[in-house]
């Protein structure tokens, strides 16, 4: 049996008999006017973070979520979208798209102003995505790409790549693991459906995004997510994992490399009321900046005494150098 037939298994279990907690910590649930998230959809909430964000979603956007859970990203991409098929969901396992179809008839009672035909439901998988070239603004996965293993994690995000239009922007919620896992973690099928062994350092995920073609990478969130102990797993050593949010932006990467955005800031301190580098960032005197990492690179460089750079605070929300 194949990973990937354990993970559907795993997800045909979890669709038929909802499982609180089964895998990942539970996703934020948005506190929107007129937003109410059935019950049901919270107990099948499989993710370890959010995708939904307010600044992704303005004017409408065609929006496609890859593993549809029970439903709940989904019904909140269609609060913003709010049109027939303004949202995709896509899932291999049947029994899951048949439970968020019927979730969805639960939160049209809940919601007057939704309708289970903004969301148009597709049998499919992240390997081979049934959407066309060029056709999404926003698409979404939520604790799904950390199982894959690393030449079908890149062909996912090629996937993801090919489906955006130029300038769109993949966002996504993944376990990440600084620590090396032994090869018994990490060949354990499942225990790499439940979201834990397949993670991978943030350097490594960025890695596989930016390789693929994306230009800006923004992390946007990274929290505390599980431990792996000796007495419940096959590991000497406490394995610490956590997750990341983090947005790929559809961008050309520039010839000197992609921006990647890891929440540092600059702050000019200096006698004027502003530095300017001549390469197009402004640094207005004592007002922080957030500045991608080749930035804060290039800014270094300058060895000026009037220029402080933050370290990564690995929370990223806008706005900046790039």
């Amino acid at each position: 049996m194949s990973y990937l037939q354990t993970t559907h298994d795993v997800y045909k279990e979890a669709a038929l008999t909802p499982d609180i907690g089964l895998c990942c910590t539970t996703n934020p649930i948005w506190e929107l006017p007129g937003l109410k998230i059935p019950k049901i959809m919270q107990e099948m909430n499989y993710g370890c973070g959010s995708t939904v964000n307010a600044r992704d979603l303005t004017n409408h956007p065609k929006t496609l979520y890859v593993g549809v859970g029970g439903g709940m990203e989904l019904l909140q991409f269609s609060y913003f979208s709010r049109q027939k098929g303004g949202v995709i969901g896509i899932d291999v396992v049947d029994e899951m798209l048949e439970a968020s179809q019927k979730n969805f008839k639960e939160a049209e009672v809940l919601n007057p102003w939704f309708k289970s035909e903004f969301v148009e439901l597709k049998k499919g998988d992240a390997l081979n995505l049934p959407v066309a070239d060029n056709s999404i603004d926003v698409a979404a996965q939520n604790c799904l790409f950390n199982i894959f293993k690393a030449e079908d994690l890149k062909r996912a995000i090629k996937e993801m790549y090919r489906v955006l239009k130029p300038h769109g922007r993949l966002v996504m919620s993944d376990p990440t693991c600084e620590q090396l896992m032994n090869e018994t973690l990490r060949n354990d099928e499942r225990l790499r459906a439940l979201c834990l062994s397949g993670s991978l350092p943030i350097k490594d995920y960025v890695k596989a995004l930016t390789d693929v073609g994306f230009g800006t990478i923004e992390i946007r969130a990274r929290k505390p997510y599980r431990i792996l102990d000796p007495k419940n797993y096959p590991t000497e050593e406490l394995i610490y994992i956590e997750s990341i949010e983090i947005a790929a932006i559809k961008d050309p990467v520039l010839p000197d490399g992609p921006c990647i955005f890891t929440g540092k800031a600059a702050i000019y301190f200096g006698k004027d009321d502003f530095f300017d580098d001549q390469k197009g960032h402004v640094l207005v005197k004592n007002q922080p900046l957030a500045i991608c990492d080749k930035t804060a690179r290039q800014l270094k460089d300058l060895k000026r005494n009037d220029i402080y750079i933050s370290e990564s605070t690995y929370h990223y929300d806008g706005g900046g150098c790039c």
